[in-house]
């Protein structure tokens, strides 16, 4: 790819300093990159990833707040990511979640250089990983999320797994209720079933997964049908099989 008329644009995404100074001072080497900013944390990224709508992130995985991983699953998927890392665990990881390419600490200004040259041909190009992938890749086989970040409008949400009652699919939207409030997040039911253990969490009707220590009692709902009534007086649906899941959850 031919040198850009006006530079690509570079966010540096690092909590800490020393690791930012250096890209700074090894970005000054690549006339055809301008650092629009830097941030310290994951809120930060995204913040002014909005604010900036840079080209390339130089993002850093393990941070407080948000992780590396949680912050690439909130940003625009036409924006490439390098991953920056002290941890070679990660770099697959990083491949499966289609970033550009991953540096691990320490790095020199080569392996930055052909890190850059990698993103150059992939500029422009949409991820098509949904946040639930993007999350699974951050954990070890066999790990499931304690936490979920959406974006919620204008708002992004850091949800405790315990907090949530249930969740409820609506096309391509997923309702959460939790913590007394309803949040929604464009993802499906099914990928945020898989991210979840299902020893808490049972799908109990096509559009439902329950989480299993809200559940009071099991009633009957008209023909047939059954419902889960939850300690503070809601219901949710249960399907013929999901009756047999939920059961077995709770050992009843």
């Amino acid at each position: 790819m031919s040198e850009p008329s006006v530079p690509w644009r570079v966010l540096v995404v690092d909590d800490e300093e020393p690791a930012r100074r250096l890209l700074v001072e090894y970005l000054r080497a690549h006339p055809a990159w301008r650092i629009v900013a830097q941030a310290k944390n994951g809120f930060e990224a995204l913040q002014l990833a909005k604010q900036h709508q840079p080209d390339l992130l130089l993002l850093d995985v393990q941070m407080p707040k948000l992780d590396g991983f949680e912050v690439l699953g909130l940003l625009a998927p036409e924006i490439a990511v390098i991953f920056t890392t002290a941890f070679d665990e990660y770099a697959v990881r990083a491949f499966e979640v289609h970033a550009v390419d991953y540096l691990l600490k320490p790095f020199s200004a080569e392996r930055l250089t052909q890190a850059l040259a990698r993103a150059e041909k992939r500029l422009g190009e949409v991820r098509a990983v949904a946040a639930p992938e993007l999350a699974r890749s951050a954990r070890s086989p066999g790990q499931y999320l304690e936490r979920l970040v959406i974006r919620d409008g204008a708002e992004i949400l850091i949800i405790s797994v315990p907090s949530i009652d249930f969740m409820r699919g609506q096309d391509d939207y997923v309702e959460i209720v939790h913590d007394a409030r309803s949040s929604l997040t464009q993802q499906t039911l099914q990928s945020l079933e898989l991210s979840l253990d299902p020893r808490q969490f049972v799908r109990v009707h096509r559009s439902y997964l329950l989480n299993v220590s809200r559940v009071a009692r099991i009633e009957p709902w008209g023909h047939g049908s059954k419902m889960a009534i939850l300690h503070d007086g809601r219901s949710v649906p249960i399907s013929r099989s999901g009756e047999t899941r939920l059961r077995t959850a709770l050992g009843v």
